[in-house]
């Protein structure tokens, strides 16, 4: 593999290790379009592009997640009794999404990859937040969410952050501790959806060298590493700093990101 590929996955990692601990997103929204147009550009079959994107991603997100996670933990701005009552939902629902995403076609999940972009950019550029007026669910109520999230999270190749920071701001959490929560609940999500993209994908027969099922190992190697080292970084920022401007620069290239996806993949 070309040496730039593997610059290119480096890169990746430090910025979206980065801005997941900083603004508590996911790095899936970033990984899902970059990942595309380079596994295109790397001569891979177009029927194997989205779906390899979307298992990579899911992959890379797990050091990223722990060691954001564990930095907020540091903090304590992680409820451990929301991860805990959340957990069984996201694994049933992000393992199931995976296996749902495998006979899903290219162009379905492009199409719901790039809606939930513009989704996730009105919400970051607005500054969106649902009124705190309920308390969280019981243990049936947290299941649902969690595997309703979970399969959104596998269609989108992301660890399902933006989700649940909105509905734990919705339960009267207050925002910090809604970050480094959604950063916990990332590390189960991330692992299903992962497993379910490696089971699934080793059904298809025709996939690249070096590859685990649909997840590139190349690109989780080079991704995890630096993405593992930043995200305590933007974790730590996160508390010191106001992120009204670098979420509008964010999102303004994330949104250029889909697009150019969605016209060349």
């Amino acid at each position: 593999m070309d040496i730039s590929f593997w610059l290119i996955y480096l890169g990746v990692g430090i910025f979206v290790g980065f801005f997941a601990g900083l603004l508590g997103i996911g790095g899936g929204s970033v990984m899902v379009p970059i990942l595309s147009l380079t596994f295109a550009a790397q001569g891979f079959s177009s029927d194997h592009v989205i779906h390899m994107a979307l298992a990579t991603s899911m992959a890379t997100i797990i050091p990223g997640a722990f060691a954001s996670a564990w930095t907020h933990h540091k903090h304590q701005a992680v409820n451990w009794g929301v991860v805990k009552s959340m957990a069984p939902g996201i694994l049933v629902g992000t393992f199931s999404g995976a296996v749902i995403a495998h006979f899903s076609s290219t162009a379905f999940l492009k199409t719901f990859f790039v809606g939930f972009i513009c989704f996730l950019a009105l919400q970051l550029l607005f500054d969106l937040k649902p009124k705190s007026r309920h308390a969280l669910p019981g243990a049936g109520g947290m299941f649902a969410f969690g595997a309703v999230m979970g399969i959104i999270s596998s269609f989108a190749g992301i660890g399902g952050a933006v989700l649940s920071i909105a509905f734990l701001s919705w339960c009267n959490i207050r925002m910090h501790e809604a970050i480094g929560t959604a950063a916990a609940i990332g590390v189960p999500l991330a692992l299903a959806g992962t497993v379910g993209f490696v089971v699934t994908g080793m059904m298809d027969k025709d996939l690249p060298a070096w590859s685990l099922g649909y997840v590139s190992l190349p690109a989780f190697i080079g991704i995890a590493i630096t993405s593992f080292a930043i995200a305590p970084l933007g974790a730590k920022l996160a508390h010191r700093m106001p992120v009204v401007v670098l979420r509008r620069v964010f999102v303004v290239f994330l949104v250029a990101l889909a697009l150019k996806m969605a016209w060349s993949v």
